[in-house]
């Protein structure tokens, strides 16, 4: 059974760079009503990258609501109307200063669906160039490569906290075992 939600009124609270703020005002199945707030958002991609060695090519960053150091796969948000692949062959570039000979989607995910309509396009990424990283100029970061083996072991001991690149990581790990 399929359910639903119908938008009565909206009203958006906040336009900003990369965030909408909305306040919808919805009819439930049962006719009753119900405020739902929504975060929109254009989209991320996330890029898995192996190397050669078997490495895993992760970024360690500064999150500010967490303040805390973590550690992620490349990621970038998209640009209204961009190619999702588009985006990440440049946020890898950007990131890691490597480019991937084999560049392969793996998943969408939702991160939040309780309140954002925000999408994520992950990729894996293999055959890997080093070219040089191009970091915008707000960016501060690290690259880091860990054996993708212990990649799995910090995502399941939670070392690695980031959503995203748990999804990844763990995606992968089954595909590589021909589990999926």
């Amino acid at each position: 059974m399929d359910f639903f939600e119908k938008k009565i009124s909206s009203k958006t609270v906040y336009n900003g760079k990369v965030l909408t703020f909305q306040v919808d005002d919805v009819e439930l199945e049962n006719g009753k009503r119900a405020i739902r707030e929504v975060v929109r958002h254009n989209g991320g991609v996330s890029v898995l990258a192996v190397d050669e060695a078997g490495d895993v090519l992760l970024v360690r960053q500064y999150r500010y609501p967490y303040a805390e150091n973590l550690l992620e796969i490349p990621a970038g948000k998209l640009e209204k109307g961009e190619d999702p692949k588009a985006c990440g062959i440049r946020e890898l570039r950007e990131e890691t200063g490597y480019e991937a000979g084999k560049f392969e989607f793996l998943a969408e995910a939702y991160p939040a669906p309780g309140y954002t309509d925000e999408r994520l396009y992950i990729f894996t990424a293999r055959n890997l160039i080093f070219k040089g990283q191009k970091l915008d100029a707000d960016e501060f970061l690290s690259v880091v490569k860990v054996p993708f083996e212990k990649a799995v072991e910090m995502c399941l001991g939670g070392e690695i906290k980031d959503a995203k690149s748990v999804i990844a990581i763990l995606m992968y790990s089954q595909k590589r075992q021909g589990l999926s």
